[in-house]
């Protein structure tokens, strides 16, 4: 059975008294500390019944094993450890940019993990990044799994959450309300006289989750939303993958008259299908894409995009983690730097007048 100052522990565990000790993984699983430490080290030496306790009392405390605390107690390594989604997205890509040109001259080093979108891969990564007690942490998003958070909330350093805003940050946060970028996108279709406003959507990460529920939002108060008019898939997004849903959706509602992309890839895609098919961009479709990369502005015609700050994230993150580590912590945690609606030829259609 678990001590009875089970909740002493996990108080005393929180984010801002420090992180949490053997000791207390020992007291919340109510077995000595020799006991956490050889389950740790050589599990088989351990009966099932104690690991599983362990294990239980591991996840719910966020406890990481730090191999160099016998040598270094209260050192933090020269290090903020950046845990984005994907390395080669142009959109994480600027962010990685203004990271770096963030960082300037200072002595810290940056040290990057890519989670390839999987929950288990960044418990993973921020486990080894914990381990080497980083001076500062940034992540991707605002829906870490319950373990993650929990580490993130007892790691004992500053961390930022970027891409996105929220109402409970762990520590501090910087980005943009998606749900709000999918409303804006979805209004102005409206506005243009669009009826039947389809949506494709690849790989539906929660940031992708909350820009559909943006474009549903307000398909339901124009009284247009239809379910058939949202094509998504788990797959994760290209050129051709934006192609092969705009066919998909035309085969299932083949009055569609716009289609809003959940990114660039995917509305470039859309666009040589149109031209392939000899549909006209935008009397017959109007198309809209989000993130506005630059070929948005060079495609003919122009697409339509929601602009996103990923570089200002990426500058503006690493001075928050740079001041909280100097002691300086910012008076805002939440930091929201907006979107833009960048209106270009694939969605210039004549709104129509109200009556």
């Amino acid at each position: 059975m678990a001590s009875s100052n089970d909740s002493e522990v996990r108080n005393r565990s929180r984010r801002g008294s420090g992180r949490p000790t053997l000791a207390d993984v020992a007291g919340l699983a109510g077995v000595g500390s020799i006991t956490v430490s050889r389950a740790l080290r050589d599990p088989e030496r351990v009966s099932p019944e104690l690991r599983q306790r362990i294990a239980a009392a591991v996840d719910e405390l966020g406890y990481v094993p730090n191999p160099s605390a016998r040598a270094l107690a209260s050192a933090r390594a020269d290090v903020i450890g950046v845990l984005v989604p994907s390395l080669t997205n142009n959109v994480f890509s600027e962010v990685l940019r203004g990271i770096h040109d963030g960082l300037g001259d200072c002595p810290l080093q940056i040290q990057f993990g890519n989670t390839h979108y999987s929950d288990e891969e960044e418990e993973r990564l921020l486990r080894v990044f914990l381990g080497q007690r980083p001076s500062a942490l940034i992540v991707s998003g605002i829906d870490q799994a319950p373990t993650t958070r929990q580490m993130l909330e007892v790691a004992g350093c500053p961390v930022v959450q970027i891409m996105e805003i929220g109402p409970d940050p762990i520590d501090m946060m910087i980005g943009f309300s998606h749900l709000e970028a999918g409303k804006a996108v979805a209004r102005h279709l409206v506005d243009v006289g669009c009826k039947r406003i389809g949506f494709l959507g690849a790989r539906m990460d929660p940031r992708s989750r909350r820009r559909l529920a943006g474009y549903e939002a307000v398909m339901g108060e124009a009284g247009r939303f239809d379910a058939a008019l949202v094509t998504t898939t788990i797959l994760p997004s290209s050129v051709s993958m934006g192609a092969g849903l705009f066919h998909k959706a035309l085969e299932k509602t083949p009055d569609l008259d716009a289609v809003i992309c959940n990114n660039d890839d995917m509305a470039l895609g859309v666009l040589f299908a149109c031209h392939r098919a000899s549909l006209n961009v935008p009397a017959q479709i109007a198309i809209a894409g989000f993130n506005d990369l630059e070929m948005m502005e060079v495609a003919s015609p122009s697409i339509t995009s929601v602009r996103t700050p990923r570089y200002e994230i990426g500058r503006r993150a690493i001075a928050m983690a740079r001041a909280a580590i100097a002691g300086e912590r910012p008076q805002r945690t939440i930091v929201d730097l907006g979107f833009e609606l960048k209106i270009r030829e694939s969605t210039m259609r004549a709104p129509i007048p109200a009556f």
